[in-house]
């Protein structure tokens, strides 16, 4: 091949965690697709304009650049994940798969690679896994999958993730080889002299650990520090509203006061000191917008004059504990740390606060000029723990863009 630059389609992109593997490994990522918006900013910050936002389930395949020699993605695992108990065989977002199904059949590119958590396997005690299975069949592809653990290979996080991987050239599929295990192994059968320990939470962020949090770019032992931003409950307890509110009557209601006031909300920010944060305050898409503080909106009621018909509501707050008792673990040190997810991190071992934006981002092996977008640092942990950890995307690259050049190396011969 004159052009050793695989090009691949990345659907399900995220913040572009698996794009950035391959990107590593030296493909070409010529088009992708997600429909969170602060993910698409991340994206576009960090590789280019060549993301669509949108839902996949509305873009015809014909728009995306014909032969791509792979297609990855790792559809919405929400329906599929363990950590979910009121997951079904028939939740909606189970079916997204075959959205990546219908651009592969398509597109017949040589490979594909799709990643899911590990709950994929037991759901539907196994069937789920085998239709998925028959249907990449179905269209010509060769399929395997297996559960990877990326602490085994070098990532800072015991993470178990399913890879599927499928190909339509009659070809291996092949996994990379595990590089790193737990030093704490009391059969020798089992220890392997040839593997490299785990690395541990403290290996991989404790430099971080009194750096004071901040949304401002700093600079810790030579690395330049971006998102080093992190929330500071780390009680049982937090203050919540008394009353239950509907945040798009509110949404509404300050929308309809700001009008008459005529403010902009580029003012309102300005007003109150934040970046971006007032905005949320006057949207309800993908319920991404926010109620302001009690603080806030004493503060909203003297810019904008409005009446005390939700005041009750939204200033009254007691004292509740927090529910689940995951919101409260404290991050393992001197181990790789817990798999990160979607939701609030794990509290710091120093407990003063729960793990920052790019100490989650390190765990995940994002590089530090890797800068996350987002009108929150919640936003921001969501799109990180969605991501595919970037060193595990990148070896899996690697083995397989062997197999494609190897294979188009003899076809030349």
């Amino acid at each position: 091949m004159k052009n050793n630059k695989l090009k691949i389609i990345s659907l399900f992109a995220g913040a572009g965690g698996m794009d950035l593997g391959f990107k590593n490994a030296g493909y070409d990522i010529v088009w992708a697709n997600d429909f969170d918006a602060d993910s698409v900013k991340t994206y576009k910050r960090n590789f280019g304009d060549h993301i669509v936002l949108g839902d996949i389930e509305k873009i015809r395949s014909n728009v995306m650049p014909d032969n791509p020699d792979v297609v990855i993605g790792g559809f919405p695992c929400q329906g599929f994940s363990i950590a979910n108990l009121g997951r079904s065989v028939d939740d909606s977002r189970n079916k997204l798969y075959k959205q990546m199904l219908r651009v592969i059949r398509a597109k017949k590119p040589k490979y594909f690679v799709a990643e899911n958590v590990s709950g994929i396997l037991t759901l539907g005690k196994g069937s789920v896994m085998q239709k998925i299975i028959n249907d990449f069949k179905s269209i010509g592809y060769k399929v395997d999958y297996k559960l990877l653990n990326a602490a085994d290979y070098g990532v800072p996080q015991a993470r178990k993730r399913v890879f599927i991987i499928g190909n339509r050239l009659g070809l291996e599929n092949p996994y990379p080889k595990q590089t790193h295990q737990s030093p704490s192994l009391d059969d020798d059968l089992l220890f392997n002299d040839q593997l490299e320990n785990h690395i541990t939470t403290k290996e991989a962020i404790g430099f971080l650990s009194n750096v004071k949090i901040t949304n401002k770019t700093i600079y810790v032992k030579n690395r330049t520090i971006h998102n080093h931003m992190a929330d500071t409950n780390v009680h049982d307890e937090f203050w919540g509203r008394k009353y239950p509110v509907n945040q798009f009557d509110i949404c509404d209601y300050l929308k309809k006061w700001r009008k008459k006031a005529g403010i902009s909300t580029k003012k309102v920010d300005a007003h109150f000191g934040y970046a971006h944060t007032a905005g949320h305050w006057f949207r309800k898409d993908n319920n991404s917008g926010s109620i302001p503080n009690p603080d806030d909106w004493k503060g909203l009621k003297k810019l904008l004059g409005f009446d005390d018909k939700y005041d009750k509501q939204v200033t009254t707050l007691v004292k509740k504990k927090i529910q689940f008792e995951q919101s409260l673990r404290i991050t393992n040190w001197n181990t790789p740390s817990d798999t990160l997810t979607a939701t609030s991190p794990e509290i710091h071992v120093n407990l003063k606060r729960r793990l920052s934006v790019r100490e989650c981002a390190i765990l995940q092996t994002f590089p530090d000029d890797f800068v996350f977008e987002g009108t929150t640092f919640r936003s921001m942990h969501k799109q990180i723990g969605n991501a595919v950890p970037v060193l595990l995307a990148e070896k899996v690259a690697k083995e397989i863009k062997k197999i494609i050049l190897s294979k188009a190396l003899r076809r030349a011969a």
